[in-house]
């Protein structure tokens, strides 16, 4: 897995107020925490994509409207730390989708995906950047709540 990533010098009292800060070669560095702040990634350089999502199961797993997830290739995972658990299911697409999440506090920092390769999706709000763009597309526009109006959003075919 990626636990092999983990380095001594990920330490969150340095954490800027945004989440947010340079690296020695230019590239932006974020963090990502869990609620009770035991789970940490420290993520390198900008998202591939960032995106919502109103399928039902993204749904349940937020507790919310919709997830709202950024896409970061699997090499911009340059330290993590704490216990998690994942649990796996199977999408509609047949594939398989694993959640992980705080062993302690239970929330969802990130995904992966069969159809996300050497990927993973982390949950922007665990990223504390409210610099972080917006979503560049909705998934399951079908499912969205009747209330929610994301102008602009473009939705993507149905699955």
């Amino acid at each position: 897995m990626i636990s092999h990533l983990s380095r001594p010098c990920f330490e969150m009292a340095r954490r800027p107020r945004t989440g947010r800060q340079r690296m020695h070669s230019g590239k932006t560095r974020r963090i990502a925490t869990c609620s009770c702040r035991g789970v940490g990634l420290v993520l390198a350089g900008e998202p591939r994509r960032v995106y919502a999502c109103s399928c039902m199961e993204c749904q349940r797993c937020t507790g919310a409207a919709f997830s709202y997830r950024a896409i970061y290739p699997d090499s911009a995972l340059v330290g993590r730390k704490g216990e998690t658990r994942s649990w796996r299911r199977t999408g509609s697409s047949g594939q398989w989708l694993e959640q992980t999440f705080c062993a302690k506090c239970g929330s969802v920092v990130f995904m992966r995906a069969e159809g996300l390769k050497d990927a993973l999706s982390v949950s922007v709000g665990c990223l504390e950047d409210p610099e972080l763009p917006p979503p560049a597309m909705l998934h399951w526009p079908g499912r969205k709540h009747k209330w929610l109006c994301l102008e602009g959003l473009p939705e993507a075919a149905a699955s």
